[in-house]
């Protein structure tokens, strides 16, 4: 049972990075000036594409590194 929980929390992670992905490449696309909004929870704040980006790579990386993690348990 435990591994198929694993599996199911891998192919999410491997979802998430994807979108992480797509959504960094989206936003090295826009200007640095460029107001976007991003998603706190379940609400929407204005920022810039940069700080934007920056918190997109930071969950690239967490969503990476758990991955990984689960993926060495396997």
């Amino acid at each position: 049972m435990a591994s198929s929980s694993s599996s199911t929390r891998e192919f999410q992670l491997e979802k998430e990075i994807k979108r992480h992905e797509v959504s960094l490449d989206e936003l090295s696309n826009l200007s640095s000036s460029r107001r976007v909004y991003q998603q706190n929870g379940n609400l929407f704040f204005l920022t810039t594409s940069e700080k934007a980006k920056t918190n997109a790579q930071k969950q690239l990386d967490l969503s990476k590194s758990e991955l990984v993690k689960i993926q060495s348990q396997t």
